[in-house]
C-alpha cells in the first residue's frame, strides 16, 4: 500500500485508466465473440462451451442486460461506480453487440471515474476496511463471513421465491380483479 501511495497522482490515474480500459475491452470482445459464435452454432452440452452458454443464459447476464437497456448507453460509465454489476454490464454490451465506438467512449468516461476515485481514495478505504477487520481479530473476521454469507442466502432466497411467484400472480386476472378500463 506505502508503495502505490508514493506513485505521482497522474501516473496512477494513467496507469489505471489504462487497466480499466483493458478490462473492460477484454469483457466487451469476449463476450460479444462469444455470443456470436454462440448464435451461430447449436448449443453444446458438455464442456466449457456448455458453461459459458449457461453463463450467456443466466440471471446475472440478463441483469446486467436490463441495465444496459434501462439506462441505454450511460450504463457502461456508471458500471464503474458499482461493485459487482461492472462486468456483467460490460459483458452484455459486448452480448448486445453495442457498437464499438459508442462502447469505448461510454467505457472511457467510466474508466476515468474509476481511476480517480481508486488513485485518490479507493485503495485506502479497502485497506481501512481490511485492517479493521484483521484488528478485531478472527473472531470478527468470522462473524463478518458468516453475516454476509447470511445477506447473500437471504437475498437469494427473497428473489427466488419472489420470481416463482411473481409470473403466476401476474397472469391471475379475474374480471372482478381487471380494472374496468381494461379491455376484456
Amino acid at each position: 500500500m506505502d508503495a502505490w501511495q508514493s506513485f505521482p497522482l497522474g501516473l496512477a490515474l494513467v496507469f489505471l485508466w489504462c487497466v480499466a480500459m483493458l478490462r473492460g475491452q477484454v469483457t466487451y470482445w469476449v463476450a460479444r465473440s462469444v455470443t456470436e459464435q454462440t448464435l451461430r452454432h447449436t448449443r453444446p452440452t458438455t464442456g466449457w462451451r456448455a458453461t459459458v452458454h449457461q453463463w450467456l443464459s443466466s440471471d446475472a447476464l440478463d441483469r446486467g442486460r436490463g441495465a444496459v437497456e434501462r439506462c441505454g448507453i450511460g450504463a457502461v460509465p456508471l458500471c464503474y461506480l458499482t461493485v459487482g454489476l461492472q462486468t456483467m454490464v460490460l459483458a452484455s454490451a459486448g452480448v448486445l453487440r453495442m457498437r464499438w465506438w459508442r462502447f469505448t467512449l461510454a467505457q472511457s468516461v467510466g474508466a476515468l471515474a474509476w481511476a480517480a476515485i481508486y488513485a485518490t481514495v479507493g485503495f485506502a478505504i479497502w485497506a481501512l476496511a481490511f485492517e479493521a477487520v484483521l484488528a478485531g481479530g478472527p473472531w470478527l473476521a468470522a462473524a463478518l463471513a458468516v453475516a454476509l454469507t447470511l445477506v447473500v442466502a437471504l437475498g437469494h432466497r427473497w428473489y427466488a421465491v419472489r420470481r416463482r411467484r411473481g409470473p403466476a400472480a401476474e397472469e391471475v386476472t379475474t374480471a372482478r380483479s381487471r380494472p374496468a378500463s381494461a379491455p376484456r
